[in-house]
């Protein structure tokens, strides 16, 4: 195992850990499977260590293969199927999932907000489920951003929180 990658391994396996007991819970609202991509939208960016993990482990595709057209994510096949499944980014490996985060009206006062894919609603409300059956989106976001922080340390002797466009990775020259 590359040792550059270690954290960010052991992240994907905590966050899969958690996703596929939500995706288990969920199973009878959830449409999400192999050839639905209405959340694979284009100009995704992720952390420069998710787009290094991506390019380490898919380089033949993006030296050889093109990009799926502009509209929709670029690692996309034509039959709407993703071609880094295995090493997809955080951002996918959450998407379908009921999502719940905090927003801070003010100094006192914190809203429980929810959201879901559309195709995905049917069922109970997502307001009426149990914390536990949502996705709460922050605490893995910070995971992810100091797995960057020590990747950048580990790289590089700035610390920028570099993103990238996932459509860049293709060798398109």
């Amino acid at each position: 195992m590359d040792k550059k990658f270690e954290e960010l391994i052991n992240f994907y396996k905590e966050v899969d850990n958690l996703t596929s007991k939500l995706n288990e819970r969920h199973k009878t609202r959830l449409k999400c499977k192999a050839g639905c991509f209405s959340c694979c939208v284009d100009n995704i960016t992720v952390f420069e260590v998710e787009a290094e993990f991506i390019k380490k482990n898919n380089v033949d595709l993006l030296k050889s293969e093109l990009p799926h057209p502009q509209g929709f994510c670029a690692f996309l096949n034509d039959k709407g199927e993703c071609r880094i499944y295995e090493h997809r980014p955080y951002v996918c490996r959450t998407q379908g999932l009921p999502l719940r985060w905090l927003e801070e009206i003010n100094e006192e006062e914190l809203i429980d907000m929810r959201d879901i894919c559309p195709l995905n609603e049917e069922g109970e409300p997502i307001v009426n489920l149990k914390i536990e059956d949502c996705w709460t989106i922050g605490p893995f976001e910070e995971k992810l951003a100091a797995i960057q922080s020590n990747y950048e340390k580990q790289t590089t002797t700035e610390n920028k929180m570099t993103r990238v466009e996932l459509r860049k990775l293709f060798d398109v020259s």
